[in-house]
Order: C-alpha cells, then sequence, then structure tokens
C-alpha cells in the first residue's frame, strides 16, 4: 500500500449548443478565460472571445462541419499564444504558428501570448533607422523607417500586397517576419451577435487597430534596440479615402503609400501615387545619399504633373518649361519595377542619381529599363559600398560614377 498512488486530472468540459459559420456556442465551461484556447472532440481548436450568462461565444480554427451538438469542447488553460524565438526565422506557418512550408516542426522555440501589451513611451527611441523596401518608388519618395507604422492604401487589385510581399523579400537577410492578413473581424463580430455601429463595424475596431499598431516600436538601447515595423492594408472602394476606416487609420499611423487604379493600368507599376502618398517618419531614417538624389527628383515629378495637364492642351510652353515633360517622363519610367524584385539600395541610388543628372533625357523610354539594369555592373563596387555611409556624395564623389553612366548610356541611345 506504502507504493500506491493516484494522478488524478480534473479538466472542465462543455458541450456544444450551437454551431455554424465558424461560431460555436458552448455551455457549462463556466471558469473560461476570455481568448482562452479550447478543443473540440473533433480536434480542432477555437478561442472564446463572448463571454455571456448562458453560454461561450466561440470562434472556431477550422471547419466546423464535422460538429454537432452535444460535442464536448475541453478548456486548454492558455491564452492563446503562438510560437517566437529564432526557429521562426525562415519559417512560413499559419495564424496558429503552425508550420505550413513542408519542412517539418519547428525546432527549440519558445511560446508567447498573441495579446501583448504595446511597450510603453519610456521603452521606446525615436525612428532613425531606414527599412529598406527594395522598391525605388517608397526608398527613395516615401521612406519607411523601423518601428514605424506605414499604411498601404488604395482599391483591389492595385499591388498593395505586392509592395508587402517585396518587402518582406527585401528582408531575407534583415531577420523580418511575414505579415498576416485578417479581413473576418466585421463578419466575426456580427455572427457573434456584437452590436454593429457604423458600416456594421463593431464599436471596438478601432481599439483593435490602436493594439495592434502600437506594437511597432524602434525600442531604446535599455531595452535591446531592435524594432517592429508594420505595414498594415486598407482596402478601398472607388478609392474613397475619405470612409469610415480609412478616416480613422490613416491619423494613428506614420504615413500612407496610396495605390490608384489608374496608374496601374497605365502600366506605372507600383501604382503609387506621389502626390498623395507620404511618410512623416521615414525621412529621419533616410541614407545620406538617397536624400541627396531624391530631393530634386521629387520636386521635379511635381513641376511635371502640373505642366502635364497644361501640355495636353497644346499650350504654347518656353524652352525650360518644354524640357519638364521630357525629365519628368523620365523619373516616371525609372521607379517601375517589376514583382519579387527588390533592389538593394546602393544600386537604387545610382540608378535615380542617373535619371536626376540627366544620363536619361535623350534615350527612348522603352530602352530606360535596360539601361538601369546595366548600370550597376559598370559603377566600381567600392563607390557603392560608400554610399552606405553617412557621408553621401560629395562634390568630389559625384564626379566618380558620371564617366561610368555616360559610357553605359551609349548604347541606349
Amino acid at each position: 500500500m506504502t507504493n500506491f498512488s493516484t494522478h488524478s486530472q480534473v479538466d472542465e468540459i462543455g458541450r456544444v449548443v450551437s454551431v455554424g459559420d465558424g461560431i460555436a456556442r458552448v455551455f457549462g465551461l463556466n471558469e473560461i478565460q476570455a481568448g482562452e484556447m479550447v478543443e473540440f472532440a473533433s480536434g480542432v481548436k477555437g478561442i472564446a472571445l463572448n463571454l455571456e450568462n448562458e453560454n461561450v461565444g466561440i470562434v472556431v480554427f477550422g471547419s466546423d462541419t464535422a460538429m454537432k451538438e452535444g460535442d464536448l469542447v475541453k478548456r486548454t488553460g492558455s491564452i492563446v499564444d503562438v510560437p517566437a524565438g529564432k526557429a521562426m526565422l525562415g519559417r512560413v506557418v499559419d495564424a496558429l504558428g503552425v508550420p505550413i512550408d513542408g519542412r517539418g516542426a519547428l525546432s527549440d522555440h519558445e511560446r508567447r501570448r498573441v495579446e501583448v501589451k504595446a511597450p510603453g513611451i519610456i521603452e521606446r527611441k525615436s525612428v532613425h533607422e531606414p527599412m529598406q523596401t527594395g522598391l525605388k518608388a517608397v526608398d527613395s519618395l516615401v521612406p519607411i523607417g523601423r518601428g514605424q507604422r506605414e499604411l498601404l492604401i488604395g482599391d483591389r487589385q492595385t499591388g498593395k500586397t505586392a509592395i508587402a510581399i517585396d518587402t518582406i523579400l527585401n528582408q531575407k537577410q534583415m531577420n523580418s517576419r511575414a505579415p498576416l492578413r485578417a479581413v473576418a473581424y466585421r463578419q466575426m463580430s456580427l455572427l457573434l451577435r456584437r452590436p454593429p455601429g457604423r458600416e456594421a463595424f463593431p464599436g471596438d475596431v478601432f481599439y483593435l487597430h490602436s493594439r495592434l499598431l502600437e506594437r511597432a516600436a524602434k525600442r531604446s538601447d535599455q531595452t535591446g534596440a531592435g524594432s517592429s515595423t508594420a505595414l498594415p492594408v486598407i482596402e478601398t472602394q472607388a478609392g474613397d479615402v475619405s470612409a469610415y476606416i480609412p478616416t480613422n487609420v490613416i491619423p494613428i499611423t506614420d504615413g500612407q503609400i496610396c495605390s490608384e487604379t489608374e496608374l496601374f493600368y497605365r502600366g506605372i507599376r507600383p501604382a503609387i501615387n506621389v502626390g498623395l502618398s507620404v511618410s512623416r517618419v521615414g525621412s529621419a531614417a533616410q541614407l545620406r545619399a538617397m536624400k541627396q538624389v531624391r530631393g530634386s527628383s521629387k520636386l521635379e515629378l511635381a513641376q511635371y504633373r502640373e505642366v502635364a495637364a497644361f501640355a495636353q492642351f497644346g499650350s504654347d510652353l518656353d524652352a525650360a518649361t518644354q524640357a519638364l515633360p521630357n525629365r519628368g517622363a523620365r523619373l516616371t519610367e525609372v521607379p517601375k519595377q517589376p514583382q519579387y524584385s527588390p533592389l538593394p539600395i546602393e544600386k537604387q541610388i545610382v540608378v535615380i542619381y542617373a535619371a536626376v543628372n540627366g544620363f536619361c533625357d535623350r534615350m527612348p523610354l522603352d530602352r530606360i529599363s535596360k539601361y538601369e539594369r546595366a548600370i550597376p555592373s559598370s559603377i566600381d563596387p567600392e563607390l557603392l559600398k560608400s554610399l552606405l555611409d553617412k557621408g553621401g556624395f560629395t562634390n568630389e564623389r559625384k564626379m566618380e560614377p558620371d564617366a561610368s553612366l555616360k559610357e553605359s548610356a551609349l548604347p541606349y541611345l
């Protein structure tokens, strides 16, 4: 008898009252916590979101077709958490952190809660490091810094997700995470019978936005100096940025990149409207060399848009003004970039330098992309590396690429 012992485990079990549209109502889980994971008899997991007097509203993470009234539901005792740590680098996982890249289970990793408190003011630091996207149009004209929240906004099928994916691809040497796309919060809240507000969104939709976006930060040196950058995506209807969600998310981000259907169908891709797009922080983190070459390009693009409106009516323009459409057309052509081909920042700087300094002015538009691809290989690699330091272009250094750029332009004139 002295060797006899019992190990008892008590599980709180509930039963499904109703199920449908990915929402299960469960009776009997009286001690469950908000945001706790549960497991259904079919093996599918869910999260408890609505805690009501008679039952618990659970969002099902998976198919609910095999579930039926009366099925058992078991508490797991853990608030929703996901794998974290270096084991996650380079892996593709679903929303629950389960690997879906065919490379097997995750190695040693810790687990951290999905709902975490955003870092406070004392733990933060001003955004000062560039977060290169690899896209010429963004890195030169709407730069993003590490720890910034830059909104991607535009109609459907205008390249918003393409910008985000190319940015992720460009971080392959920089320890970055992939985004999770979630568009179901309104539908989920309505199915849980939460009171709807304007445009049928629940009242807490802005708490949801700010709670997620405030986690993007550049941390202070005392807390590790790491950063998390947010690229939230909002889909507009017919370019209406004054709708309910856009007008409330634009003020809680640090700038926006606006994509337009008209530009997309004109072949300007990424279809970024430079006039409407702005970065309120990124220029403080931009490399000095890029800041030097992009300064005049933004002004010339703005002047080009203004003059183009007059030129289409056949107005008589003086010689100086006639040169603007020519340069502007080239500056519009240079930022074009195919998807999945981000360009290192030092190569971007040289390409934009060539356009701003007139090396493309006499070149047919259809040859500019070929010239652009030839530029980086014609420049001394040491010069390219030197553009990454804080010195930028000096008067002496400006002369260095000029001879190479002139020579490499000859076959395309």
